[in-house]
Order: C-alpha cells, then sequence, then structure tokens
C-alpha cells in the first residue's frame, strides 16, 4: 500500500505540472490583455498614455474591473483543473496496472497448473505426484509409518481410442476418475501420470491387507460397465503397488516397483499385484526384450511356422495354422506365448500381426500355386481384430498375393468378440461379405451369449486346449467338450480341437463328433519347407 500511494503521489505532482504549465500560458494572456485593454482606455478616454491616465482609467472603467479579476481566476482554475486531472489519471493508471498485475497472476497460475496437473482429468500429473511422494516418504519420520502407491492401468484404453476416437477415451478416463475418488481419502493424492494410468498415493497405510482390501475395491468399481456415447463398454484394468519401506527407501524405487507391478499383473493376466523381488529378475529381460523385437519385426527376424489341421473322419490335412515364433540369439526359441502379451502391451502388436499377415499370405500363395488345397488359420490378436482398418489390410494383401479370399481361415478369439460387440461383428461381417472364412479361436473361455453367436459370420469354433488336454482324466472337461461340439454342430459350424496329444484323445474326439484335429500328436508348428516334406509322408493321416 505504501508503494501504491507513492505512486500514486509521484504521477499527481508530474501530471499537475503538465497541466499547470497551461494554466500559466492563460495567465500570461489574461495579464496582457489587461494591459493592453488598460493602455488603449487610457489612451482614448485622455489622449496620452501615463501612470495617473492609468490609474483613472481604471476606477473609472467599470469593464477594466472584469479584466482585473481574470489572472486571478485562472490561476485558481489551473491549479484546481490541473490537480484533478492529475488524480485522475493517475487512479486510471493505477486501476490498469492492477488490472494487468492480476492477469499476470493469473496467467502465471494456469502455467503453474498446467505444469503439475493433467489437462484431461484435472488431477496431479506424474511430477507432482512424485514431489508428493517425496514429500510423504520425508514426513514418515517413524520407522513404522508404512505408505503406498497403487498404479492402475486401463488395459484396453489403446482399443477404445482408435475404435471410438480420442474423445471417447477421455470421457472415460473421467468417468474412471469419478469411481475412484469415492474410494480415495483426502489425505490420499489421485494422480493422472499417463493415457491410460491412474495413480494413487496412500501417504499412510496400517498394513499389506490394507492395501489389498483397498485394491479388492478397485478392482470392484471397475466391474460394472461404463456409458459411453450411449454404448457400454466393460473396462479390464492391471493393478500395481509398492510400499515404503518394504520395497523402497526413496521416491524412484516406490514407483519403479510399482510399475514393475503392475507389469507382471498384466503378463500373468491378474486383476492386482504387489511387488516382490522376483519380478526384479525379469524387468530388465522384458525391457531388452521390447526393443529386440520391435527390430526383429523390422529386419524380418521371425519365424513362421505351421501345424496341420487333420479331419477326423477322412483322416486327410485339410490345412495348417501359422503361428509365429521368434528364434532369439540369446533366449532361444521364444514361443509367442512368451512375447505377444508383450507386444500387445508395448504397441508392437500391429507390425507384428502386419508381419504374420504378409508371411503367411506369402506361403499361402505358395501353396495355392502348387494345387495343394490347403487353407491356412491365421491368429489375428485381439488389439489389431478391433481395427476398423483390418478388413481392407487383409483384402489389400489377398489381391496383392493373388490369393483366393476362401483359401484363408482368420482365428478370433471369443473374448476379443465380446469386448465390443458391435464393432466386432460389423468387422466379421465386411470380412464375411468378402468370402473370407472365420473361425472362433479359445472357444469356451469367452462367456458370449448364444444369441450372439447365432449373429456371427464363422464357419468354425475351436475348442481351447484347456478342455482337450484333461478331457481323458477330468470328466468335466469331457462333458465342456462334448457341449461344445454339439452346439457347434447345432450352429451349423465345424468344430476343430487342438492340443491333442495323444491317440487316445483323438479317437475320443472322433467318437464324439468333432471334425478337425490338431495337436503335437500329429505333428508340432515346423516351417513351411519342413511341412510340405511332412505331407509328402503323411497326406493322410
Amino acid at each position: 500500500m505504501e508503494n501504491l500511494s507513492q505512486i500514486l503521489k509521484s504521477n499527481k505532482i508530474m501530471l499537475k505540472s503538465h497541466v499547470s504549465r497551461y494554466a500559466l500560458y492563460g495567465l500570461v494572456i489574461a495579464l496582457t490583455a489587461l494591459l493592453t485593454a488598460t493602455l488603449l482606455a487610457s489612451y482614448f478616454q485622455y489622449g496620452a498614455v501615463s501612470l495617473v491616465n492609468i490609474i483613472n482609467v481604471q476606477k473609472i472603467n467599470q469593464a477594466l474591473w472584469f479584466l482585473d479579476v481574470m489572472p486571478f481566476i485562472f490561476v485558481f482554475w489551473g491549479q484546481y483543473a490541473s490537480s484533478r486531472m492529475a488524480f485522475k489519471a493517475s487512479v486510471m493508471i493505477l486501476e490498469q496496472t492492477s488490472s494487468l498485475r492480476d492477469q499476470t497472476i493469473a496467467l502465471e497460475y494456469r502455467v503453474a497448473h498446467e505444469a503439475t496437473h493433467d489437462a484431461i482429468t484435472g488431477l496431479p500429473n506424474r511430477i507432482l505426484l512424485m514431489d508428493r511422494v517425496e514429500q510423504a516418504i520425508k514426513s514418515a519420520l517413524n520407522p513404522k509409518t508404512r505408505l503406498a502407491v497403487i498404479i492402475i492401468a486401463i488395459d484396453n484404453f489403446k482399443e477404445i481410442n482408435e475404435t471410438l476416437g480420442h474423445h471417447s477415451g477421455d470421457l472415460l478416463l473421467k468417468q474412471a476418475v469419478s469411481r475412484l475418488q469415492i474410494i480415495v481419502r483426502k489425505s490420499d493424492t489421485l494422480a493422472s501420470i499417463g493415457n491410460n494410468e491412474i495413480a494413487i498415493l496412500l501417504p499412510v497405510i496400517k498394513d499389506i491387507e490394507n492395501v489389498i482390501n483397498i485394491m479388492k475395491k478397485i478392482e470392484k468399481l471397475f466391474l460394472d460397465s461404463f456409458s459411453i456415447n450411449r454404448l457400454f463398454i466393460e473396462i479390464q484394468v492391471s493393478i500395481g503397488t509398492a510400499i515404503y519401506p518394504d520395497h523402497g527407501k526413496d521416491m524412484d524405487s516406490i514407483l519403479q516397483r510399482a510399475n514393475l507391478a503392475l507389469y507382471s499383473a498384466k503378463s500373468d493376466n491378474r486383476k492386482f499385484k504387489i511387488y516382490s523381488s522376483d519380478m526384479e529378475k525379469n524387468s530388465p529381460r522384458q525391457l531388452t526384450l521390447t526393443g529386440e523385437l520391435r527390430q526383429a519385426i523390422a529386419n524380418d527376424q521371425l519365424l513362421l511356422q505351421f501345424q496341420p489341421k487333420i479331419d477326423a473322419h477322412s483322416k486327410r490335412v485339410t490345412g495348417a495354422e501359422a503361428l509365429v515364433s521368434w528364434h532369439h540369439p540369446v533366449h532361444g526359441m521364444l514361443l509367442p506365448d512368451e512375447f505377444i502379451p508383450m507386444a500387445e502391451q508395448t504397441g508392437l502388436i500391429q507390425p507384428l500381426s502386419i508381419w504374420v499377415l504378409n508371411n503367411a499370405l506369402r506361403t499361402a500363395r505358395n501353396w495355392y500355386r502348387e494345387s495343394l488345397g490347403l487353407s491356412i488359420a491365421i491368429n489375428i490378436s485381439p488389439t489389431t481384430f478391433l481395427d476398423l482398418e483390418l478388413p481392407d489390410l487383409i483384402i489389400d494383401l489377398l489381391s496383392q498375393y493373388e490369393i483366393p479370399s476362401d483359401f484363408i481361415i482368420l482365428e478370433i478369439t471369443e473374448g476379443s468378440m465380446i469386448k465390443n460387440p458391435d464393432l466386432a461383428l460389423e468387422i466379421l461381417n465386411r470380412l464375411s461379405d468378402r468370402g473370407i472364412k472365420i473361425s472362433i479361436d479359445d472357444f469356451g473361455t469367452g462367456y458370449s451369449s448364444l444369441s450372439y453367436l447365432k449373429q456371427l459370420p464363422a464357419s468354425e469354433i475351436k475348442i481351447d486346449k484347456s478342455f482337450v488336454q484333461d478331457m481323458l482324466t477330468d470328466e468335466n472337461d469331457a462333458v465342456i467338450v462334448k457341449a461344445i461340439i454339439d452346439l457347434g454342430h447345432n450352429l451349423g459350424l465345424n468344430v476343430v480341437a487342438e492340443g491333442v496329444e495323444n491317440s487316445e484323445t483323438s479317437s475320443r474326439l472322433k467318437s464324439l463328433g468333432c471334425d478337425v484335429l490338431q495337436g503335437y500328436y500329429f505333428s508340432k508348428p515346423v516351417k513351411s519347407d519342413r511341412f510340405l516334406k511332412w505331407l509328402s509322408l503323411n497326406s493322410d493321416y
């Protein structure tokens, strides 16, 4: 306030002096006019100008009395007007300065807020979370004090963004945050730390059971579907947690190990996990494998193998399933289950899928030209499947390799279809309209409804190997296999059983009416040249 008063006073003096100058000019003009009028009046009245005449004319000429007052009026008016104008101008300047200062402060606050908060959800971002974790650790003076960091990832968020658009993804994040705010205490920090990741800092926890209970509550929050633009979407989440000081003594180690627990939960298809030292063994390898897989795809270093499919009744080879593997220079042969989940989590699944499609269709073209009459089944990842560009991509590749559309079968997992049934049905119909055959893979594990299955333009279903491998020793599995075979036939579909590893299982499946058999009992997946050699020896099995 003292500074403002000083500024006001300085401005007033400066502006007052500027206005007073013009008042002085008026005073000089008034005095000049008075002197001139007096001299002229003296001359005209007495015929000469003298001091006596000037005094006499001032006494008797009333008009000169008015002119005598004018200089005093100018002086008074000039001082008053200059003071008023200076004051008003100074106040106006101060008001504008204050307004600019307020705008500057608001802008600085906004910039600071945006630097530490997520633009979509308004939550603290990773930078602010790290600061609060660090402060919470510094505040934990009592050795018995524990805190926890929970990281939640929406597993199918990328699919939602790609199929419904980023606006729908933003709406989903906001709804997810609204649900999480139900269980978050005032002392906790809820933060948005990535495109599909939300973190919760629990600055004080009682014990590990307390954290497990919170993670179970989080899991329950996501059981109900989300409504996005009148669509009901099922959300799957993975949750990873690290606890201070059990799992780390500083902010970096706690956040790193919470991320390791999250990654482990994703890899094991578990809903939530708390960090353990065993996770450290795999994390450097996973990070290395991710970079190496990217290079392997780009440099065509993967291996496509083929496993025959046998007609259960004629015992003839009807086709083969294309399976990708990776002959790693250090870790040896890596099977699909070892690197495909990693590819799905790191965004490499799309280039990997394109690599598989190209190489499978190249082989299919060779087989077609040799008139082998064998179809090739190609697995489509759930992430890749729910992509509206997939049908056009496959149709373009078929045209490029000059292969009839019914020469390939696309294997789509049942679980990938129920994530977004309407979109899945649209894509399947577009593929089927072009004559491409559809196989429902891992049937029996996706919990889809019969009413939905009736609408699918599929030509076959594949019984998941988890039911086939134990059907001789587990009567429940045998009942499930028979039920699936009967269901498939009632729907007019061929039924394929994978995971056939011995002659007894093969015979049992044939007796139950299964149409096509596949498994190690007939052949392991082998390269195309070895498959053709095997085929020449086993055209009738």
